[in-house]
This record gives C-alpha cells, sequence and structure tokens, in this order.
C-alpha cells in the first residue's frame, strides 16, 4: 500500500506566499512517500537520518512518543512547519528544548526532518525504523 501525503512543499509555499492560483499549472512534489508503512522515499530517508545524527530520540523517543520532551506524533497534528521550524532552529530552553540552529546537518535537512515526523505524525510511516524504497 503506498501513501502520499496530502500536504506538499510547493503548496505550503505558494500558499503562504498567496501563489495558489500558481499552483494549478506546477507538478507537486509530495511531502513524503510511503510504501508499506516503512518503505520511504529517498528525502525522508534523509530526515529520518537527520533524526538519529541529531540524537533527538534522547528527549522525544526511539518512536517519537515522548519522553523528557512531547511526543512528536501528537505535537506534529497541530505544529505548523513554521513553528516546527523555529523550534528546532531557535530551541525552547525555558522547556529544556536545545537549539539546532548552529547544527549544518539539521538545518541542511530541516525539510526533510519535517517531512518524517510528519509522516509518523500523520500515520503513514508506522514504524519509527524506516527503510529507502527501492
Amino acid at each position: 500500500m503506498k501513501t502520499v501525503a496530502t500536504l506538499s512543499l510547493l503548496a505550503l509555499a505558494l500558499s503562504a506566499a498567496g501563489g495558489v492560483a500558481r499552483a494549478q499549472n506546477k507538478v507537486e512534489t509530495p511531502l513524503y512517500t510511503v510504501t508499506d508503512g516503512y518503505k520511504v522515499d529517498a528525502n525522508t530517508m534523509k530526515g529520518f537520518r537527520t533524526w538519529r545524527q541529531a540524537a533527538c530520540d534522547r528527549c522525544h523517543g526511539a518512536n517519537q512518543e515522548g519522553m523528557v520532551g512531547p511526543s512528536l506524533v501528537v505535537s506534529l497534528k497541530t505544529l505548523t512547519k513554521e513553528e516546527f521550524v523555529k523550534t528546532v532552529r531557535d530551541g525552547r530552553l525555558d522547556k529544556g528544548m536545545q537549539s539546532f540552529g548552529t547544527s549544518q546537518a539539521v538545518m541542511d535537512n530541516i525539510d526533510h526532518l519535517y517531512a518524517y515526523l510528519k509522516g509518523r505524525s500523520d500515520g503513514a510511516i508506522t514504524r519509527a525504523k524506516v527503510e529507502e524504497a527501492k
């Protein structure tokens, strides 16, 4: 079974810029593509690798369901992409969330990290550990 996000990077960018009409003439790229609940596209795989490299599981748990930090499976249901980026980039020191704004690996892959976590939150990615679809 193949799941494709209903949100797309292009749609998010264009709607934020007020350019929805222009999106009708463009092919939209899905935010993530998932098969069998754990086989993901190359960019979403980059997001998973970024998750692992940044050791986000230390606070958010290996399954993103929360520990010291909140459940990202729950948080990403209401957190906008802009709020997610701001939180990761700037941190929330009052709540114990460190800033990753100086982490080149995280900031270079912030869109992919968001796609991976959004796929988990949406229920399209059913396992915390994913594989790249062949």
